[in-house]
């Protein structure tokens, strides 16, 4: 009997309507599950964490929790699953995907935008896809299990507020897609890692993430540049990567902060696509901006978070930023 491991921190998919709106319930989640036609060969564990929270309200320390609960339980089990609200949840499966450092197993997040108890609720299918993929012995990552598809954890975006097709990989295609057979697109997967299962817990950074917009916010940019203490900062730009390189205060002020220590990752707003070199207004390198590639906003705050909690030196941190380690993006 295969046996997985399911952390369940809260979310819509074990909330219950109450006079306030919907909220998480205690015992709700697991009482629903104990209704679920058991799937053969394989024995799930709950853990209900204490509190549930809305994951609006996820913070370090529940990563820290996750991470440090995987690593307690991880000679015990085939496989996790992480339940999980959808507001945050790519944004946790992009740290897990780098504080799981050597991953042998499958570590599989879901969640749903309607209840268990809701009669239409998307919560079923997508806790039967999850077990069905976190049973893999040949998954080694992180991966969001949402509407029939499996994503690469470090890759997927929430997309939709109202619709079941709540979640997307824009720029990598899905790891499985689950219809009435199972397509497992097992050469997307990450191979199995070569190194021993060594994972880093999350420490605080003072990360940023602003995004370039005409008119004040520009100059709000220049301000929070002079002004902030910072660790790193995640810029998301215009197109390709640019930046309105007529604003010298602009340039003064990005150009001061790498001087000053700060590491800032240059990544595109625009859903799909990259950053790259072909404007004159994208070459940003000159000022000692590191590209980012193609990497989701998630992606990159989580890696220079975790990047970071290794104690690497700046040095080694910046030259890792553009290379892919988990699948995150695509080298040029």
């Amino acid at each position: 009997m295969d046996k997985i491991l399911v952390l369940y921190t809260g979310g819509t998919i074990g909330m219950d309507y109450t006079l306030q709106g919907l909220m998480p319930v205690s015992g709700l989640f697991r009482s629903q599950i104990d209704t679920l036609d058991s799937i053969k060969d394989v024995e799930l564990d709950l853990i209900e964490y204490e509190p549930l929270i809305d994951s609006s309200d996820i913070g370090l320390e529940h990563w820290q929790r996750i991470v440090q609960d995987i690593a307690d339980n991880y000679d015990n089990y085939k496989g996790f699953i992480i339940i999980h609200g959808t507001d945050t949840m790519a944004y946790t499966a992009s740290i897990l995907a780098f504080a799981l450092r050597g991953l042998g197993k499958p570590v599989i997040l879901t969640g749903s935008q309607l209840p268990l108890v809701h009669r239409r609720s998307d919560g079923w299918n997508n806790l039967i896809d999850a077990v069905v993929a976190a049973d893999r012995s040949d998954l080694n990552e992180v991966a969001i299990s949402f509407n029939n598809k499996l994503l690469r954890g470090c890759r997927a975006q929430k997309v939709s507020t109202y619709r079941f097709f709540g979640f997307d990989s824009v720029d990598e295609e899905p790891l499985a897609e689950f219809g009435i057979h199972i397509n497992w697109f097992t050469k997307r997967w990450l191979r199995a890692n070569r190194f021993n299962f060594a994972p880093i817990i999350p420490k605080e950074a003072k990360i940023l993430d602003l995004s370039m917009r005409p008119g004040f916010t520009t100059d709000f940019i220049i301000e929070t540049l002079n002004n902030v203490e910072m660790d790193a900062l995640v810029l998301q730009t215009y197109g390709s990567g640019n930046i309105p390189i007529s604003n010298s205060r602009l340039l003064s002020s990005l150009r001061n902060a790498v001087e000053r220590g700060v590491i800032i990752v240059n990544i595109t707003q625009v859903i799909e696509g990259r950053v790259s070199n072909d404007y004159a207004s994208s070459c940003l390198h000159d000022l000692g901006i590191i590209s980012g590639c193609d990497m989701t906003i998630e992606a990159a705050l989580a890696k220079l978070q975790i990047l970071m909690s290794t104690g690497m030196s700046k040095k080694n941190i910046k030259a890792a930023i553009s290379q892919n380690l988990v699948g995150e993006l695509t080298e040029a």
